[in-house]
């Protein structure tokens, strides 16, 4: 890690309520190839049903959590228990609690093969992550957008480029006002593998 890369002032991407610090070049661009290689192949990924306004549908994507297994963790109406953090994992987690300044207990990883699919309109507010959760995403692979809107006037949006080796920073009451989503690109298909990092309470 570069200390020089962390050491400039990080801008807020939220013009108010929440605090969002995006960091491009977290990790290099060779160790981020090294990592999606040996996510995507040693990751126990599965696909798995959400219920969505009450109907059940399969996620448009592969998910895994890895972390505290005696804290189990579920969104959507799935309840899932965590593998143990393998020695990548944990790896990535120092360096990011290093700079998020919090220890977390869950890694929640996606896995989106192509532009096909994608991730929906929501908030990470589950009651599990406490008053003002800390989230900590690292990408691999394929860029993304990421977009952000205000929960409670939709017209107000954000959005950026999540690259291989960036550090998304989600933390104070973002997820109180802002939801966020991974829109479908049909142009894009080359794959990406997300590791959001969260503390989740007994």
């Amino acid at each position: 890690m570069q200390q020089s890369l962390f050491s400039k002032p990080i801008q807020n991407l939220l013009p108010f309520d929440g605090e969002a610090f995006l960091f491009p070049e977290f990790i290099s661009s060779k160790d981020s190839d090294l990592f999606f290689e040996k996510l995507q192949n040693n990751i126990q990924w599965k696909q798995e049903p959400i219920k969505i306004f009450g109907k059940e549908i399969m996620q448009p994507r592969l998910t895994a959590l890895y972390g505290d297994s005696s804290i189990p963790y579920g969104y959507s109406g799935i309840k899932m228990i965590p593998f143990p953090f393998t020695s990548e994992l944990m790896y990535i987690r120092e360096r990011v609690q290093d700079i998020a300044q919090t220890d977390f207990t869950h890694v929640l990883l996606n896995y989106y093969r192509d532009g096909q699919d994608s991730m929906g309109w929501h908030r990470d507010n589950e009651p599990e992550l406490g008053q003002n959760p800390t989230i900590a995403s690292v990408s691999f692979g394929q860029s993304r957008e990421f977009q952000m809107r205000y929960y409670s006037d939709k017209k107000q949006k954000v959005s950026c480029e999540l690259t291989s080796g960036s550090l998304l920073l989600m933390q104070g009451s973002t997820q109180h006002f802002w939801e966020h989503q991974i829109p479908k690109r049909k142009r894009i298909h080359g794959g990406r593998i997300n590791l959001t990092f969260r503390k989740v309470f007994a």
